[in-house]
């Protein structure tokens, strides 16, 4: 993991556009910006109960993949939460997948998920834009 990379605050459906790299570390291009890491929020579709965690964020689904030292927690359907990890494209046989690194419930702070799309738009204008022009 090469954390000189960016995480990169990005909706579900966005992901669907990164592609592989040829790079080293391999990596994963969007916007031209290289990334290995994506920083997304959303609601938990699935979670504990189900025994496969999904998170929609209002543009797609993704898969997460969840280390033990987060599998205490209840993450539980209906959760709003902030994620940021590995992404692993979709391919033939799988989804999209995040290896989740951090997740954290942010359910008490209702104003987060009103807020999450201005943030993106925010990052992509300040931070990736500038780099496309």
């Amino acid at each position: 993991m090469d954390y000189k990379l960016a995480a990169l605050k990005v909706t579900c459906r966005q992901l669907r556009d990164a592609r592989k790299t040829n790079s080293t570390p391999p990596s994963m291009s969007l916007f031209g910006i290289l990334f290995q890491r994506a920083w997304i929020q959303g609601v938990l579709v699935s979670g504990s109960e189900e025994g496969r965690f999904l998170i929609d964020d209002g543009s797609d689904v993704v898969e997460l993949s969840l280390a033990n030292e987060s599998s205490p927690h209840n993450w539980k359907k209906g959760l709003y939460v902030m994620v940021v990890g590995l992404y692993v494209p979709a391919s033939a046989d799988d989804p999209a997948l995040i290896k989740v690194h951090k997740i954290v419930d942010l359910t008490p702070y209702p104003d987060r998920e009103a807020m999450w799309h201005l943030e993106v738009m925010e990052a992509y204008q300040l931070f990736y834009l500038p780099v496309l022009e």
